[in-house]
């Protein structure tokens, strides 16, 4: 009796036990099926979101070519510089427009001051030099009369003793503002000109900036928030695919299984009931035999 109860008890325990290791062999394979789903879901959107959003901003610095009389310390022709923007065969986005903005650093001197109105024009060309477009545009420095000037120093002579202050001023020229390449000759090179001979710089820079609208710019200016739907519709998406080939692989096959049975035992229901009709002809035939 003691026996018996050891045995049925070490049997309750061991039946136990393997429910539990079941329980957690499935949570497992859950967990781990569902982190891979994620998984998949992120990398999904990652790729997506650097094939479709292009990059905001490119800058690239301009190092102006100078060509110095040999009388005088005045320029014999413009300044002009060559911007490669990249080496491979293309750096734009097909399809997006682009911001091209050049920005000069220019001191406040006499010979600034007293240029005036000036242009500067660019060309871009694609990697075997074909002219794609080009353009130009005229800025000046801002006007400021003598006693502006005066004061200016005065209240932040400081800030000028010190370096925290420069007596400069940042002129810009938008040279496109919905600039969309040419997929045949794509923009690889880009050739600046500033036409007057009379100008001192500081530095020189070239600003090409991404138009964003829809999609783009809200996946680019609230990425948090984009990336939550963008997974979750990832997610949607792998859990679909997946129950409609669970339910094609389980139940569609189990169905055809099903049906392929019942037509079987149709057909050998058929071929019994032939069997027996066949017979019963005779059957009578020999009935009316006997009875005679």
């Amino acid at each position: 009796m003691i026996s018996r109860t050891l045995i049925s008890y070490k049997r309750n325990i061991r039946r136990f036990v393997d429910d539990i290791f079941e329980r957690l062999f499935k949570s497992g394979m859950f967990s781990l099926t569902v982190i891979t789903f994620v998984w998949i879901a992120v990398f999904l959107y990652v790729i997506f979101y650097y094939t479709y959003v292009p990059i905001s901003s490119h800058v690239r610095p301009i190092h102006l070519q100078i060509a110095a009389c040999d009388d005088n310390f005045k320029l014999c022709a413009y300044p002009s510089a060559h911007v490669r923007l990249t080496k491979r065969n293309q750096l734009l986005m097909k399809g997006q427009q682009y911001k091209f903005r050049i920005q000069l650093e220019m001191p406040e001197s006499p010979v600034n001051m007293k240029l005036g109105m000036f242009m500067v024009c660019v060309q871009l060309k694609d990697k075997i030099g074909f002219l794609t477009s080009q353009s130009c545009r005229s800025n000046m420095l801002h006007y400021s009369s003598d006693i502006i000037q005066k004061s200016k120093i005065i209240v932040f002579f400081p800030l000028f003793l010190f370096g925290g202050k420069e007596e400069k001023q940042i002129v810009n020229f938008e040279l496109y503002s919905d600039f969309t390449e040419d997929q045949n000759h794509p923009v690889t090179d880009v050739y600046v000109e500033v036409q007057t001979r009379n100008i001192e710089l500081y530095s020189a820079n070239l600003y090409i900036n991404a138009h964003l609208v829809g999609l783009r710019y809200f996946m680019y200016h609230w990425p948090i928030t984009s990336a939550i739907f963008g997974i979750s519709i990832s997610l949607f998406v792998i859990f679909f695919t997946m129950s409609l080939s669970f339910y094609h692989n389980f139940f569609v096959n189990t169905a055809d299984d099903s049906r392929e049975m019942a037509d079987s035992c149709l057909s050998n229901l058929w071929f019994k009931i032939l069997s027996i009709v066949k017979f019963v002809p005779l059957f009578f035939k020999c009935t009316c035999y006997f009875t005679k």
